[in-house]
């Protein structure tokens, strides 16, 4: 809304209010076209009829393809009506195309994360095949699979921003010394064609803990093994759509990041009064912002990482004491103590939280304070915000591709214990098995805790740098 009313103010657009109220207009579209492609939703399954279960992806596939084609419809749409100008006739049609270049961008990441974390595809069944030789190879796989995953989701996100600031910047909108002025907009456009059908992706989210715990409760109510094999069917789909979020909401962080830095430097112009257009790294103290900025996502991620570690040593001492304590358990005659296990994670969640949360909020703060003092001293005014500059390109790109490692290699662990477990390899019990479940306890802190954390941590990171900017200055 900000960079489109401060455009249609440069381009001196008559009416701006269409530009800014744009955003608005195009979320609104969402939620009804996500709850359209929600109740677009049906089985074809007849239950009276004994034929094999339907996958629950495709019918979630068909949802999102019938959201898919009205959020285009729609956005162009939208676009025609708010974003026309007589000054630049066909802008609304280079914007119209940086929304559909949005929605590209979301499609393809779900498919990516489909690919990498669902069993019917060869990234998760050759992770499950390395569990027949131990422990230690699944490990190995699982990682190298994370870290594949990066590579598709980079080049698209690269592809993305590139055509949207390209669209937006030949739409032929200008300002007062003829500058074409569009670009950043265009890259705006772009994500919030992305978003354009958040509603239905978030809807695919919240299938994936309801499926797992419907299971969970279905094996503690000691229901017959057929229940258990469709409730481990929809949770295997769970496990998929999660990750799909996941890669969604790192992609919309990468495309919401580069406006943001944009903005950052925007900010430190205005305040400094002097042009600040671009950060040279071959500073030192430019280069030591950028090693800091990746250094704080690895550091944030290993806290994240090492709060389940000590939160679950806690829950397993707890189990083993009420094991030796109610004998009964294992059969059903006692009940075993749930308040004591879920207030150790409950409390943990939140204390744990504490130290990775200071760390997003202070690091940011204290470098850009140390290098203004540092840049006072030696006649750099501007060294304080071109290192916090570089720290927060840095942390964004190396977040970026942390995320996407965690998120796709948990949820492939985890699918590869699900495929074992349907019978393949020797199925549940088996060494294979055995070695998929140690693969799956490494993969929930990646995927549940620190991944998930990380885009939040680049979206504060670049909103903490924009409000502090004049603390730099």
């Amino acid at each position: 809304m900000i960079l489109g009313g401060t455009m249609a103010q440069h381009c001196k657009i008559e009416d701006p209010s269409g530009f800014i109220l744009f955003p608005l207009v195009v979320h609104s579209f969402d939620l009804v076209v996500s709850s359209i492609g929600i109740l677009s939703i049906r089985g074809t399954r007849d239950s009276n009829v004994k034929v094999p279960l339907e996958d629950p992806m495709t019918i979630l596939q068909k949802g999102y393809s019938v959201t898919i084609i009205l959020a285009v419809l729609t956005f162009f749409g939208s676009t025609r009506w708010l974003l026309y100008t007589e000054q630049a006739p066909s802008a609304w049609l280079n914007f119209s195309l940086c929304g559909l270049v949005g929605i590209i961008t979301a499609y393809v990441f779900v498919w990516i994360t489909k690919y990498y974390t669902d069993y019917k595809h060869e990234p998760v069944r050759t992770l499950a095949l390395s569990s027949s030789t131990g422990h230690g190879t699944n490990i190995i796989a699982g990682v190298s699979l994370g870290l594949e995953s990066t590579a598709i989701p980079v080049l698209v996100i690269s592809v993305s921003i590139i055509s949207a600031f390209w669209l937006g910047h030949t739409s032929g909108l200008v300002d007062e010394t003829g500058s074409p002025t569009g670009g950043l907009f265009g890259t705006a456009v772009a994500t919030m064609g992305m978003l354009s059908t958040a509603a239905y992706i978030l809807t695919m989210d919240m299938f994936g803990p309801i499926a797992d715990n419907a299971g969970g409760i279905v094996e503690m109510s000691q229901q017959p093994e057929s229940v258990r094999e469709i409730t481990d069917v929809l949770d295997a789909v769970g496990n998929t759509t999660k990750a799909t979020t996941k890669g969604f909401a790192i992609g919309s962080a990468a495309l919401a990041s580069f406006l943001l830095f944009s903005a950052y430097m925007d900010e430190v112009s205005s305040f400094a009064r002097e042009p600040f257009k671009q950060v040279d790294i071959a500073i030192p103290e430019v280069f030591i912002g950028g090693l800091l900025g990746s250094m704080l996502i690895f550091l944030f991620s290993a806290w994240a990482c090492a709060a389940v570690g000590r939160t679950a040593q806690e829950v397993v001492k707890e189990v083993r004491r009420q094991f030796i304590e109610r004998p009964g358990i294992m059969d059903y005659k006692e009940k075993p103590d749930y308040g004591r296990c879920v207030a150790i994670v409950a409390s943990a969640s939140l204390r744990e939280m504490i130290k990775p949360g200071a760390l997003a909020i202070v690091s940011p703060i204290v470098v850009g304070f140390l290098f203004r003092v540092l840049g006072h001293y030696t006649g750099h005014p501007l060294l304080g915000a071109k290192v916090v500059a570089a720290l927060l390109m840095f942390a964004t790109v190396s977040g970026i591709l942390m995320a996407l490692f965690l998120n796709t290699a948990g949820g492939a662990w985890d699918n590869a214990k699900k495929f074992i477990e349907t019978g393949a390899l020797g199925g549940k019990g088996s060494e294979s098995h055995k070695a998929a479940v140690t693969g799956d306890t490494v993969g929930d802190p990646f995927k549940d805790t620190a991944g998930p954390s990380l885009h939040v941590l680049i979206k504060m990171l670049a909103t903490i740098t924009l409000v502090m900017a004049p603390v730099f200055l």
